[in-house]
């Protein structure tokens, strides 16, 4: 019930991000067109597709919230992490064209300088992404979910994307039209970059990668548990905000159903505390006992 309360939650963040980035978008374009601007008009078009992706975002939130059925016994959790894949499709499509536009306009420089408006909108634009991008990163921790950490991420590239458009006008202003035309560049890189770093993330997480510090620091957690004799096997794979760890352990041979059970008990509550977004599978073995000291065991 938790999980699905979080992923509502989650929610809340992606409509902040497709009200802010309408609200943006209509105000750079509109703005860099009569302020004659061409990094205020590329960030504002950056704003535009991430409309599209904070929209997939959402819809991903959604279908997450579905219960397991027949065919999905480990829910639809996964879908999130697809819809951050598409986020990143959808921004890569726009950093290209930004780039592909921009290198035209430097084969044909416009003469006439940015107005000033430009370079407040582009500030003002900032301070709302950043703003933005705290309250996202916050929830995201606040219940583990990738897509809103992506859409964060992606909040904090528009802050400085921003930034970078208010220096280029700026530096237009004074005299030297190209720069505008360079941080047009500059943005449309950027924007890439950010494209590849959530891209690569999701394929990781879809490709059941786990993270190695997380695998070590559990493994000695649970070699640590009392009754755990060895830790055979551990695999930990990743489901939306859910973290699913499965391991095999071995415990003496003599044991009876109820106290394996126990020990199973005191793994979960180990690894939960470490990590409250985990469901843990332990698979328990008995424990080969030389024969010397095989009567030590008995009970």
């Amino acid at each position: 019930m938790e999980l699905y309360t979080n992923l509502r939650a989650g929610e809340k963040g992606a409509w902040l991000s497709i009200i802010a980035y309408l609200f943006l978008s209509s105000i750079k374009l509109t703005i860099g067109y009569f302020g004659d601007s061409e990094a205020l008009k590329a960030d504002g078009l950056n704003n535009t597709t991430d409309i599209i992706a904070s929209i997939a975002v959402l819809i991903g939130l959604r279908i997450s919230q579905r219960p397991p059925d027949l065919n999905h016994p480990y829910g639809h959790l996964r879908a999130e992490t697809i819809a951050s894949m598409i986020a990143s499709f959808i921004m890569m499509m726009v950093g290209l064209q930004v780039l592909l536009s921009s290198v035209m306009n430097l084969w044909n420089p416009v003469r006439q300088s940015p107005s000033t408006l430009t370079a407040v909108v582009a500030i003002g634009s900032a301070f709302v992404m950043y703003a933005v991008y705290r309250y996202n990163l916050s929830l995201a921790k606040k219940i583990n979910s990738s897509a809103v950490k992506a859409a964060a991420y992606d909040n904090r590239s528009d802050a400085l994307v921003s930034i970078g458009t208010a220096i280029g006008i700026f530096g237009a202003i004074i005299g030297y039209p190209i720069i505008d035309t360079l941080t047009a560049l500059v943005i449309g890189i950027i924007i890439i970059k950010t494209a590849i770093e959530i891209f690569w993330e999701s394929v990781q997480t879809l490709t059941d990668s786990f993270d190695i510090e997380d695998t070590e620091t559990l493994s000695v957690l649970i070699e640590n548990v009392d009754g755990v004799i060895d830790l055979v096997d551990f695999k930990g794979r990743t489901h939306g905000n859910v973290h699913f760890i499965d391991v095999t352990v071995t415990v003496n041979p003599y044991l009876n159903v109820w106290e394996s059970h126990q020990i199973t008990e005191k793994i979960d509550s180990t690894v939960k505390r470490f990590n409250p977004f985990c469901t843990v599978l332990v698979h328990i073995e008995p424990h080969e006992i030389p024969t010397a000291v095989e009567e030590d065991y008995h009970f």
